[in-house]
């Protein structure tokens, strides 16, 4: 109809610098502040099972793996959500 008037939620930004630096600490911590919940949890979980196998020496490529896909994927997340509610970042 004409003049029905149009109503949009407020959301919060995220901030991208946040996510990754939450992720360089605790890997998935940064995917689980945008709200990837789900997936922060599988990399948190990936990367503690890469680290245990660190102990025989099998896992350290997936540690480092787990840890730069979690700081990437943080901070990417952050902007895609951004993006998707029309807040540049």
């Amino acid at each position: 109809m004409v003049g029905t008037p149009v109503y949009y939620t407020q959301v919060a930004p995220k901030n991208p610098a946040l996510a990754l630096i939450a992720s360089f600490f605790v890997p998935g911590l940064g995917s689980i502040i945008n709200g990837d919940v789900a997936k922060g949890i599988g990399i948190f979980i990936g990367y503690v099972l890469s680290f245990v196998l660190v102990i025989v020496l099998v896992g350290i490529v997936g540690v480092f793996g787990f840890w730069v896909w979690g700081m990437v994927d943080a901070y990417q997340g952050a902007r895609r959500w951004n993006a998707a509610h029309g807040i540049l970042s």
